[in-house]
């Protein structure tokens, strides 16, 4: 994969990338992303409500820096010891368990008065490849509805209701539904030439959103390829036995039907003594089901992307960009309407 590795010149005049989600799956994505584009957008969800980014919330009325923060420090460009100092987490004291990056992004949108502004100005301060945007500014609470018809307000909260109620979830909802996108994020997928959904947590890194207003409809109206990357386990409290057509299929519920041209999944096999401890949290290897996803009439594509470290289940930021890349060259075609575009073969 070291030859697909572009030039500075291929690098400044690589694709646009509007990639949308939340948590560390987005943020170790971009990570890999780096290395091929200049022209990344980074679309991420402001719906958290727990740990220090509630904290943040609750305590200044701002939104939650935390999935922003992630994504600007995979996209940094900074000496080492900035980069230790932006993840630092306080041990002691009031800001117990509050990393310095939240901080800063928090005393930065003291000073600007906005936290679009906020994130441009850290941006800026980080040297970032690429934009992190927030895909909304309005103040958004996360809503899921189960099978059984109950409801819990509140991201941080769906997690233990889920396991309470042992019952799968529905739908999610914003509060107040239907938020106004930030103008930019709807033009970075507007003019995107490649959208890549996930990978995350499907509930409440990516689906919420599809949920802004517009965002859905903006993703299935660009003349641009668009991927859904499937996660490597199912994710407790969210979507135990959940399949990878299951996955698509709730995307797309709460999307736009046929927004999605391409599923990317992992087929690199699970050390069984990982899977084991997976399996006491009531995670497994997502299983791919082919026919399934075929019937929604999305691409299926399976590649080795799991990380190597025999820690966690996690994507290979290198592995997943490189497949990311290959198959958007594969699928894509450089044309000429007054400016350069790439489609659709």
């Amino acid at each position: 994969m070291l030859d697909m590795i572009p030039n500075l010149s291929q690098w400044e005049r690589g694709p646009k990338v509007a990639a949308i989600g939340g948590g560390t799956g987005l943020s170790t994505m971009l990570r890999g992303l780096k290395r091929y584009t200049r022209n990344l957008t980074a679309i991420v969800t402001v719906a958290d409500d727990g740990g220090g980014s509630g904290v943040l919330r609750q305590d200044l009325g701002m939104p939650p820096p935390g999935d922003i923060r992630h994504c600007m420090e995979s996209l940094a460009n900074v000496e080492p010891v900035m980069e230790e100092l932006l993840t630092y987490r306080f041990t002691d004291g009031s800001l117990s368990g509050q990393s310095f990056g939240n901080l800063l992004l928090a005393a930065l949108n003291g000073i600007t008065g906005s936290f679009e502004e906020a994130v441009a100005q850290m941006s800026q301060v980080l040297a970032i490849t690429g934009r992190v945007l927030p895909v909304t500014s309005a103040d958004v609470q996360l809503e899921a509805v189960f099978e059984n018809g109950e409801r819990i307000t509140g991201e941080s909260k769906i997690f233990a209701f889920k396991k309470q109620q042992d019952c799968p979830i529905d739908h999610v909802n914003l509060i107040p539904s239907h938020p106004a996108a930030l103008p930019a994020a709807l033009e970075a997928i507007r003019d995107a030439d490649l959208i890549l959904l996930g990978p995350g947590s499907l509930y409440t890194s990516v689906i919420p959103n599809l949920l802004v207003d517009g965002v859905a409809q903006a993703v299935a109206e660009a003349d641009a390829l668009t991927m859904y990357i499937c996660n490597i386990m199912t994710q407790e409290g969210e979507t135990e036995g959940c399949t990878a057509a299951g996955h698509l299929e709730a995307l797309l519920v709460h999307g736009v039907p046929g927004m999605v041209d391409l599923c990317l999944v992992n087929n690199a096999p699970i050390h069984p003594g990982l899977v084991e401890r997976y399996q006491e949290e009531d995670a497994a290897p997502i299983v791919v089901d082919r026919d399934r996803v075929k019937s929604l009439g999305v691409e299926l594509v399976e590649r080795p992307l799991a990380s190597r470290d025999g820690n966690y289940a996690r994507h290979d930021p290198d592995l997943l960009a490189a497949a990311v890349m290959e198959l958007y060259r594969q699928r894509a075609v450089r044309i000429f309407h007054g400016k350069s575009r790439y489609i659709m073969e």
